[in-house]
């Protein structure tokens, strides 16, 4: 089903043609008039501000909800307390990641899950027949994501509670400018960040009013490219382009965290992933690449002449001045500081395997020591 953002003709007015690929069926801000380059160091500086509205949420409610989402996903939901949210692993019968899915619970029987375009909606399917929930996709919500050092100091003042206290994967219902919204503490550019949930009525109206005030603080709107940039530069999984295999288990993105090994309730494909443990195939991997470019997603990657891997998503950071990529090869070949080739359409380009993530390595950013 094709879907808008109301927020568009701010897209456009920015820049935006709106033309490129789409997400999740929807047209996506891929660039504006601004550098994108400017667009990184205002989010890494000051604060920049992302529609997107073109994530997946999905209203799961009911006396079965909770149930349900249990056994969609490897972590055990039933620990999670209303105001919160996690990140888990959902995979299918055979073990292999399925989607990107975020659980967000806001009472003991309701939860939003925001998912990508994998295959949530087929196995939610599948787990909620002749059960007592409900099952909607969310088609008005929309999501201004306000991402850097400075997007408290923006929001703060016009909140009535303590923003600073929000941790981080915890939301609150509140008012910002006097309409009802969803705030929560997150996002994907590996900076310090809110999400503010509205309806479509109010999206405009809230975009324009978070510029407005964070203008003295040099917040601008920022465009998908440089979330692009953001989260490979924080080394930020993206489904499916982290899982070019096709069948990739959590084991080999480093993803273990995504699965409770205790968890005792059974989930779809419980057994296929747990028996995988310890029989990766690929292991991802960060490289720092000597070229002043990008390399391609899909180039091949080669060690003493033989082929031993592929590169998953890639960027030139300007930021950090480095050619940065992130790549699947072979586990006895992934050792920090391995020398090895990149075959790019362009040509060979040398690379090594470095630590991730590029750009703040201990996460201090979004998780600040005592947090």
């Amino acid at each position: 089903m094709a879907r808008n953002s109301i927020l568009n003709e701010r897209h456009r007015a920015l820049g935006s043609k709106l033309d490129g690929d789409t997400w999740n069926d929807m047209p996506i801000p891929w660039s504006y008039n601004t550098s994108v380059h400017d667009e990184v160091v205002a989010v890494r500086s000051k604060a920049g501000l992302y529609d997107v509205s073109a994530l997946n949420i999905v209203k799961v409610s009911g006396p079965d909800a909770e149930a349900v989402i249990d056994q969609l996903v490897a972590r055990d939901i039933t620990k999670l307390e209303p105001g919160c949210s996690l990140l888990a692993a959902e995979v299918d019968e055979t073990g292999a990641l399925c989607d990107d899915i975020m659980v967000i619970r806001d009472s003991a029987t309701d939860f939003r899950l925001s998912h990508g375009s994998g295959k949530t909606p087929e196995q939610l399917k599948l787990l909620s027949a002749g059960k007592s929930v409900k099952v909607e996709p969310d088609l008005d919500v929309h999501i201004l994501s306000l991402q850097g050092p400075l997007s408290l100091d923006i929001l703060a003042p016009h909140l009535s509670f303590d923003l600073a206290g929000l941790p981080y994967f915890r939301h609150v219902p509140t008012v910002l400018f006097g309409k009802n919204i969803v705030i929560a503490r997150g996002g994907y550019s590996g900076e310090r960040g809110y999400e503010v949930y509205c309806t479509a009525a109010d999206a405009v109206f809230l975009w324009d009013k978070i510029l407005e005030v964070g203008a003295p603080f040099g917040a601008i709107p920022a465009s998908w490219n440089s979330l692009e940039l953001t989260r490979i530069e924080a080394a930020l999984l993206f489904f499916p382009f982290e899982m070019p295999e096709g069948d990739t288990t959590p084991w080999e993105v480093n993803m273990g965290w995504g699965v409770d090994l205790d968890k005792k309730g059974d989930y779809i494909g419980k057994a296929a992933v747990l028996k995988l443990k310890g029989r990766e195939r690929v292991r991802h991997v960060g490289l720092i690449c000597r070229s002043a470019s990008a390399m391609e997603a899909g180039a091949k990657l080669f060690k003493d002449g033989k082929e031993i891997g592929v590169i998953t998503s890639a960027s030139y950071s300007r930021y950090l001045m480095l050619s940065l990529a992130m790549a699947h090869v072979k586990p006895e070949l992934s050792a920090i500081g391995t020398m090895l080739e990149v075959h790019n359409s362009s040509g060979v380009s040398k690379a090594y395997i470095a630590p991730t993530p590029f750009y703040d390595p201990l996460r201090l950013r979004t998780h600040p020591e005592g947090a």
